[in-house]
């Protein structure tokens, strides 16, 4: 079974963070400059939360703040489940699925954050893993 150990090996356990006083706006930029949905927030050198596009448009947009002027720790999301590099993909799934969420820190026994695993991480190792399962049929059936 494929666990988050494999996303993180794929991809990379680099995470982009900002500190939790950085204005919303800016946190804007970088999500765009990096083409990403998510950033770590941290406060006094450790985790704090993660701000996503959703955290903008229910947070922001719909309560009419200004980017410009909101932080990003005043608008995070905290208290996400915490998975490690040992879940399983099927886990990750069930708790995105459960609690509509898109994105999951990654902690270790230590409980330092070593990766941020996405929905499309998730989906994409699951795809991968469907395909290697049919090749190995087709070898097996054909040997």
């Amino acid at each position: 079974m494929k666990k988050v150990k494999h996303i993180l090996a794929r991809k990379g356990s680099n995470v982009i963070a900002v500190a939790a006083a950085t204005t919303v706006l800016d946190v804007l930029k970088l999500m765009a400059d990096k083409n990403i949905g998510s950033v770590v927030v941290t406060e006094n050198g450790g985790y704090a939360g993660l701000v996503t596009e959703r955290d903008y448009a229910r947070k922001i947009i719909l309560m009419g703040k200004h980017s410009d002027d909101t932080t990003a720790g005043e608008i995070m999301s905290n208290g996400l489940p915490h998975i490690t590099p040992d879940s399983s993909i099927d886990d990750c799934m069930l708790i995105m699925s459960e609690r509509n969420i898109r994105y999951l820190p990654v902690f270790d026994r230590e409980q330092n954050l070593c990766g941020i695993v996405s929905i499309n991480d998730v989906v994409y190792e699951t795809i991968h893993s469907q395909k290697e399962t049919i090749e190995q049929l087709h070898s097996y059936i054909h040997t």
